[in-house]
């Protein structure tokens, strides 16, 4: 195994893939911190933890069956006129769950009152959140490994990548999850990320690949801009209370 990393070329190629492996997992980061604060503030960091050792764990699974990962792309039937694979299906239904349970989050935040916004999260068990956080791990991990496997030719390097990958994630993650719960617009701006990407799924799974690079500009675009509007909203915060007193002292004097 230590042979491999002999080369040049393997040291580039494991870069070049873990930073790659961190990028795609930023959309797993995301979802798993709008599941985790469904939970208690003391389960939260656990469901953190869980989610991304399984993610962790389903991609070492996928990367050692690549000849079960490669047959997943065969077809097994026809619809319209065009072949569907597995990875399709899988794709598929990924993108669809990840769109409606974005959709649904959205609508709890926007339409649906929470009148105690202290009291315990009244949704879910922690493992109800760590079987949903399971199922979109797989799906994230098959996008993953198809990538590790398109990049690097060692087995060995591949599975590195994705350990230090979900190592930095996990480092991360923590920090992520504190950031969007403190600011609820960024919560929504996540979520709707979670929808571009389920979007993006479903139009691979339907043959219509989009370039994750568009994709990643788009949310890192977007991500400036609402990062600039919380520093307005900081700086305009002090001023406009400073007014609000002015106002209400003639009113108390009198």
């Amino acid at each position: 195994m230590l042979e491999v990393f002999s080369s040049g070329e393997a040291w580039i190629s494991l870069a070049t893939l873990t930073l790659l492996e961190i990028v795609l997992g930023i959309d797993n980061i995301v979802f798993i911190t709008i599941l985790a604060g469904k939970l208690l503030k003391e389960e939260q960091g656990k469901a953190r933890r869980l989610g991304l050792a399984f993610a962790l764990l389903s991609r070492l699974a996928l990367l050692a069956a690549i000849s079960w990962i490669v047959g997943l792309t065969a077809p097994v039937a026809q619809i319209l006129g065009r072949d569907i694979s597995w990875r399709d299906v899988i794709l598929l239904a990924g993108g669809l769950f990840l769109i409606g349970k974005a959709t649904f989050e959205i609508h709890d935040k926007l339409e649906v009152a929470h009148p105690e916004e202290g009291a315990p999260k009244n949704a879910l068990s922690l493992w109800a959140v760590i079987s949903q956080i399971i199922v979109l791990d797989v799906v994230f991990s098959l996008d993953s490994v198809i990538t590790a496997v398109g990049m690097a030719r060692h087995l060995s390097v591949m599975m590195l990548a994705v350990v230090l990958a979900v190592g930095v994630m996990l480092i991360f993650a923590g920090a992520v999850g504190e950031f969007i719960e403190r600011h609820p617009t960024m919560k929504i701006l996540a979520l709707s990320f979670l929808i571009l990407i389920g979007v993006a799924l479903v139009a691979d799974g339907l043959g219509q690949h989009l370039d994750k690079r568009f994709i990643y500009f788009a949310m890192a675009f977007s991500l400036g801009v609402e990062i600039l509007n919380m520093r307005l909203r900081a700086r305009h915060a002090p001023l406009a209370l400073h007014h609000r007193f002015e106002e209400e002292s003639p009113a108390r004097r009198a």
